[in-house]
C-alpha cells in the first residue's frame, strides 16, 4: 500500500515549517536512511531522512512553499511492485490549497506533534479511511451533526437558519458570538471559504460585522454583548497611515515569527522582576591577559601557528553565571504549574545574534567545563547558528541564559526570559567609572549587569543571592580556575 510521507515535528514546539528543497524527484528510489528533502525551521535548516523503501510517487507539497503545518501530507512512496501510477493518483485526494503561508490557515494546533529531536520523517500507511490533513475543509457530508438553540439539527461549521451555509471553525464561531456578530455575513478566507478566527477578527476591527439578526421570543432581549477587547491594528488599518509607496513590505520568516510570538508569551505570562548590579572587572581583565599569554600554540589549516584558545570576557561571565547557579542551587530552577523543577547542572543558554533574529545555544554542564572548553564550544556554536546550522537539542531547554550587548556600548538593559528558564542575566559594557575605595575617590573598568527572574520561582531575595555570587565571582575570578 502507498506510504504517506507527512511534515516532521524537527523539535518540540514545531507547529509549521518551510519545506526549502526537494533532494529527490518523481520517480526516484529511495532506501531508508536517504536525505529526501531539507526543512526550514523557525531557528534551523536540516536534512530530513526517509525511514521507508520506495519510489516517490507523488511530491504533493512543491519546494518553497511556506506555512507547511506538522503531519501534513506532503509526498507518497510506492512500496516495491507497487504500481507507482496507482499510489499518485491515490494521492491526489490529499492535495490542499492551504498548505502555503499565502493560503489561510485554521487556527487549530497540530495535535501529533512529536517530540523526538531526531529529523526523521514519519510515515503512515494510507487507506480509504485517512483522514484529511489538518487545515483542510473536511467534506459537509462528513460533518458531525449539532443540535442548535433552536433545536434545529445541522453540520457542525454549518450556521442553521440561513438560505446558505457558513462554513466555520469552533473558534471562529466563539468569538463571533461573544463579541455579537452575525458570522453568516462574514466573507471567509479558509479552505473552501471556511470562516476562520483571523476573517472574524478583521471583521470586528473594520467595523463590517453585523449583529445577528434577533430570533422571535418571548423572553425579554438579552443584555448587549460586551465590546471585544482592544487588539493589534491590523495590517490595512496600519499602512493607511502611511503615503502609497513610500514603504516596501517584507514578509515575516518563521524564526521572526517565532520570536515575536514567545516574547509576547514570556512577557504576558511570566512575571519579570528585575535587579541590577555593578561589578569590577580589573581583575578579571588582567587574569584574561594572563590566560591568553599563556596558550598553548598549535598549528592552523593554513600551517601558521595560533593560540589554542583566546578567552573572552563573555567566556568568563558565562562560567561565573554557572557556578553562583551551583552556589545558589534554589535558584537553578524552572516553575511550572505543578513543580519546581530544580536543576542539578547549570546549562547556560548564550544569545547570539543571526541575520533575521536570535538563536541561543547552550552551553550544557558549564559548571564542570573550563574556560578554555567554554570559550571552544562558544566559538563553534556561535559560527553554525550563523549558518542555522545547529541541531535543536543544542538551542533546546537549558537553565539559564547571558545576553550581552557589551560590545554595542549598551550600558545597561533589561532582557526577557527565555522559558523554561527562571533567570536571564543582561550584560553591558565594561567602562572606566569613578569609585570610592576606602574613602578616596579611584578608577575602576565597572559592567553593569541585570538579572530577570521570573519571581514565582526566584523572587527578590533569591535573585540577590545569586547575583551576590555572580560579581563575587567576576570580582575574583581566580575562584573560577579552582
Amino acid at each position: 500500500m502507498p506510504i504517506n510521507i507527512t511534515m516532521p515535528a524537527l523539535s518540540p514546539t514545531m507547529e509549521e515549517g518551510t519545506l526549502a528543497n526537494w533532494l529527490v524527484k518523481e520517480g526516484d528510489k529511495v532506501t531508508s536512511g536517504d536525505v529526501i528533502a531539507e526543512i526550514e525551521t523557525d531557528k534551523a535548516t536540516m536534512e530530513v531522512e526517509a525511514i521507508d523503501e520506495g519510489t516517490v510517487a507523488k511530491i504533493v507539497v512543491p519546494a518553497g512553499t511556506e506555512g507547511v503545518k506538522v503531519n501534513t501530507l506532503i509526498a507518497v512512496l510506492a512500496e516495491e511492485g507497487e504500481d507507482v501510477a496507482a499510489a499518485a493518483k491515490e494521492a491526489s485526494s490529499f492535495e490542499a490549497p492551504a498548505q502555503s503561508a499565502s493560503a489561510p490557515q485554521d487556527e487549530a494546533s497540530s495535535g501529533g506533534t512529536s517530540s523526538s529531536p531526531h529529523p526523521e520523517v514519519r510515515a503512515e500507511r494510507a487507506s480509504p479511511s485517512t483522514k484529511a490533513q489538518e487545515g483542510e475543509d473536511e467534506a459537509p457530508a462528513a460533518s458531525p451533526l449539532s443540535v442548535t438553540a433552536s433545536g434545529d439539527i445541522s453540520p457542525a461549521g454549518v450556521e442553521s437558519g440561513s438560505k446558505s451555509r457558513t462554513f466555520s471553525s469552533p473558534l471562529a464561531r466563539r468569538i463571533a458570538k461573544e463579541a455579537g456578530v452575525d458570522i453568516a455575513s462574514i466573507a471567509g478566507s479558509g479552505p473552501h471559504g471556511r470562516v476562520v478566527k483571523r476573517d472574524v477578527e478583521a471583521a470586528i476591527a473594520g467595523g463590517t460585522a453585523k449583529a445577528p439578526a434577533a430570533a422571535p421570543s418571548a423572553q425579554p432581549a438579552a443584555a448587549p454583548a460586551k465590546a471585544p477587547a482592544a487588539q493589534a491594528m491590523s495590517d490595512e488599518q496600519v499602512l493607511k497611515l502611511f503615503e502609497e509607496g513610500s514603504y516596501e513590505l517584507v514578509p515575516h520568516d518563521n524564526m521572526r515569527k517565532t520570536i515575536a510570538r514567545r516574547l509576547v508569551e514570556a512577557k504576558s505570562s511570566i512575571p519579570h522582576f528585575y535587579l541590577t548590579v555593578d561589578c569590577e572587572l580589573d581583575a578579571l581583565l588582567a587574569l584574561r591577559q594572563q590566560l591568553n599569554d599563556a596558550a598553548p600554540k598549535r598549528k592552523n589549516a593554513e600551517g601558521k601557528e595560533e593560540p589554542a584558545y583566546k578567552l573572552s570576557v563573555n567566556d568568563m561571565v558565562i562560567k561565573a553565571m554557572a557556578m553562583a547557579l551551583m552556589a545558589v542551587p534554589e535558584a537553578n530552577a524552572s516553575w511550572t504549574d505543578a513543580n519546581m523543577v530544580m536543576h542539578k547542572h547549570a546549562d547556560v543558554g548564550v544569545a547570539v545574534s543571526i541575520p533575521g533574529g536570535l538563536i541561543t545555544p547552550i552551553i550544557r554542564k558549564a559548571d564542570q567545563k573550563s574556560l578554555s572548553a567554554i570559550s571552544g564550544e562558544m566559538k563553534d556554536m556561535a559560527a553554525r547558528a550563523r549558518e542555522r546550522k545547529l541541531k535543536p537539542e543544542e538551542y533546546q531547554g537549558g537553565t539559564t541564559a547571558v545576553s550581552n550587548l557589551g560590545m554595542f556600548g549598551i550600558k545597561d538593559f533589561s532582557a526577557v526570559i527565555n522559558p523554561p528558564h527562571a533567570t536571564i542575566l543582561a550584560v553591558g559594557a565594561g567602562e572606566q567609572r569613578p569609585v570610592v575605595k576606602d574613602g578616596a575617590v579611584k578608577i575602576a573598568t565597572v559592567m553593569s549587569v541585570t538579572l530577570s527572574t521570573d519571581h514565582r520561582a526566584v523572587d527578590g531575595a533569591l535573585g540577590a543571592q545569586l547575583l551576590a555570587a555572580f560579581r563575587n565571582y567576576i570580582e575574583n575570578p581566580m575562584g573560577m580556575l579552582v
